[in-house]
Order: C-alpha cells, then structure tokens, then sequence
C-alpha cells in the first residue's frame, strides 16, 4: 500500500473520537493539578492551609497559559486550579477539543515545574458553554468553591495543628454548617471575614494598559509609553459585580 493512501486510511482512526466546540459557543477551560496534596503537604512542605509561594507559583502558571498562543481575556485561579476564558473570536487548532487539552495541561505542567524546580503535572478539560449568562455562572460557581474550600481549609488545618489526626479532623468537621465552621476559628481567634481576600476569593488575571515613564537618547527627552501587561488582582468582588466584572473581558479588544 501507498504512503498517502495508508496515512488517508489511518487518519480515520486517529480523528474517529475528535470534539469541536461550536462557533456561536464561549470556551471556558479548567485545570487541576495532579497529586497536588502530597506534592505540597509532604514533598515540598508548603504552610498549610495557605502558602504565598504556591500561590505565587500558580499565577506565573496562569501566565504563561494565557501568553501560550490562545487569546485568552481572564484568567483566575484558587488552590491548585486554574480557568482560563477566551476571547469568543478564538479560533485556536479550529477550536478543537483534543488540541486544547493537551496543549493548555502540557503548558501548565511546564511552566510550574520550571517554576518549582521538580515534575508536577496538570490535567485540563474544555468547557463549552452557550450564554454570556452561563459564563458568568462558571465563575461565580469556582469563586463560591473558592470560598468553600478556604472555610474548610482553615478549619481542618487548625484542629491539624491542636493534634488532631487526619481522621479525627474530618470527622469534627462532617455535617458542620458554615456559621458552626466559622464559630470553630473564631472560638479560636481567627474571624474568617478578615482573612485576605484572595484567600477567599481566589485571584484574577487579566491584561491592563499601563503607563510606563522612560527616555528617548534620540529627541534627549522625557517619553511615556503604554505597555500591555499581565497583573494579578487578589482584591475581587464578589456577586453581581463578580459577573460583571469577568464577562466585561469578553467585549474588550485582545
């Protein structure tokens, strides 16, 4: 058999299980990391519940994702996840679904295992959805896990450091409403509502002009420029001007 005539054939196999995503449909992507309790309570000992330098490195690893070739608006992450919203005009590998995985979980996994100096790996999962009503749903939905899991965190990690074994700790915790949980902590002197925000939140990242001073040797003048760069926000908002505030990137010229 021929080279082009068994590539043709064989190519049938390989495409038989490929997803697009729709031209009229918003792409959103999440990813996980993979292991990452161990990695971080036993390998590398990070502060629990919350650790700077973790999470400093999961937003240069939301970085590198939204400069990895996709148009990317908004970025957000909390504990060792990260969504990622495109530009509705994205049209990356023809938007399909294998291509993004691969490429978006491979980008992660590089770019915090550089970053932190030993193999750590990502997994990610494109998330079609239909309406800018729907987008706004998905983040609020991570951002109110977000604040589930930063309640849950500081209660078990604090009855972890009273002696209490992993069993023990969560078995005090079953069943135990939000107002009982943040009884717990302030029982204990921590008022959960003043504990920082991107704790809580979690911690947007999105592109924004700014100015920069600087000199031009050729006029021997002063010069300001306008650079487009990445920041992370750690002050969001929450509720109705959450949404607001994340769809607003949809509209904006990328």
């Amino acid at each position: 058999m021929k080279f082009d005539d068994m590539d043709k054939e064989m190519r049938v196999y390989e495409k038989s299980l490929d997803q697009f995503i729709l031209p009229d449909m918003y792409i959103a992507a999440r990813l996980d990391g993979r292991s990452f309790t161990r990695l971080t309570k036993e390998i590398c000992r990070f502060e629990a519940p919350f650790d700077i330098r973790f999470r400093d490195l999961m937003i240069e690893t939301v970085k590198a994702l939204m400069e990895s070739g996709f148009r990317i608006v908004y970025g957000y992450t909390e504990s060792d996840e990260i969504s990622l919203l495109f530009h509705p005009d994205d049209n990356t590998f023809g938007r399909k679904v294998r291509k993004i995985n691969t490429t978006l979980a491979g980008e992660a996994s590089a770019a915090f295992s550089l970053a932190l100096g030993r193999t750590a790996t990502f997994d990610c999962r494109v998330i079609p959805l239909p309406s800018i009503k729907r987008v706004e749903d998905y983040f609020a939905w991570r951002q109110e896990d977000a604040h589930r899991n930063s309640l849950n965190a500081w209660c078990y990690w604090t009855l972890r450091k009273e002696g209490l074994n992993l069993n023990e700790a969560t078995a005090a915790l079953e069943s135990q409403s939000i107002s009982a949980k943040n009884e717990l902590l302030f029982q204990r002197g921590i008022n959960f509502n003043d504990l920082p925000t991107w704790q809580k939140r979690g911690i947007g990242i999105y592109y924004r002009n700014t100015v920069k001073d600087g000199f031009n040797p050729v006029a021997q003048q002063a010069v300001t420029t306008t650079r487009r760069e990445l920041v992370a926000d750690y002050e969001l908002p929450i509720g109705e001007e959450y949404r607001n505030f994340v769809t607003r990137f949809l509209s904006e010229k990328q």
